[in-house]
């Protein structure tokens, strides 16, 4: 007779109640680990679509804004430029706009940075968010006689190219009777903020002056860069 390989009776034994439990708590443990991670992936795809709209919300209202101060600038200078036209007509002070309070007084230009710029009236914030702005407590610019004309515009726009004038350059002042007078640069120094100007001077003198230095984001600063003009005699002919 064949001997025949007989198996142990456990190889044909069915799981127990216990070991039957033990084999569905571990299915479920599986199931419940996927539908965990299932749910961690789809967090986590909610959290990557949240986080890319709001980057692009961001993108959004940042070019919104710069595009909203860009269009402000070119309307405030368009609005501006109309008004100088309009005084230089009607030899009448005309207003930017209707709450504006403030008015172009003259028109500066610079030959050799190819810079024009209104001068308006007044140098209090407000007005020289717009333009640089002449110190009514000292001398009218465009106007005969003598006195010191003192003229105040941010270092980071109106009167970036400070930076760049040399002593001997040429200012040329246009005022609303359109009347062309030339100053040349004869110093250009820093000083303290609590510096005081003189305003009453034999000569025609004009004045400009930024926050120094130039490269910097820092409000706080204590010193002023004055670029410093004496008017050419013999020279103010109508054009």
């Amino acid at each position: 007779m064949n001997e025949r390989l007989l198996l142990p009776v456990e190889c044909f034994r069915f799981p127990s109640d216990e070991n039957r439990s033990t084999g569905l708590s571990t299915r479920e443990e599986r199931r419940g680990k996927r539908r965990a991670g299932c749910f961690l992936g789809r967090a986590c795809g909610w959290a990557r679509e949240i986080a890319a709209w709001l980057v692009v919300a961001l993108a959004l209202w940042w070019l919104g804004n710069a595009g909203y101060i860009h269009a402000k600038a070119w309307l405030g200078q368009t609005l501006l430029e109309r008004a100088w036209r309009q005084t230089q007509q009607t030899q009448t002070a005309v207003k930017p706009w209707p709450w504006a309070d403030t008015v172009p007084v003259a028109q500066l230009l610079v030959p050799s940075q190819g810079a024009q710029t209104l001068i308006l009236r007044g140098a209090n914030g407000r007005t020289i968010a717009w333009g640089p702005g002449w110190r009514e407590d000292s001398a009218l610019p465009g106007v005969e006689g003598g006195g010191n004309s003192v003229i105040v515009a941010h270092r980071d726009t109106h009167f970036r190219f400070l930076k760049d004038l040399a002593v001997g350059d040429v200012l040329e002042l246009e005022n609303a009777q359109r009347e062309k007078f030339r100053y040349r640069v004869w110093r250009i120094r820093v000083v303290d903020a609590d510096f005081a100007l003189p305003l009453v001077t034999e000569e025609a003198r004009l004045t400009l002056v930024t926050c120094y230095p130039f490269d910097t984001l820092a409000r706080d600063n204590r010193q002023r860069y004055l670029v410093e003009a004496v008017r050419e005699s013999g020279v103010g002919a109508a054009i």
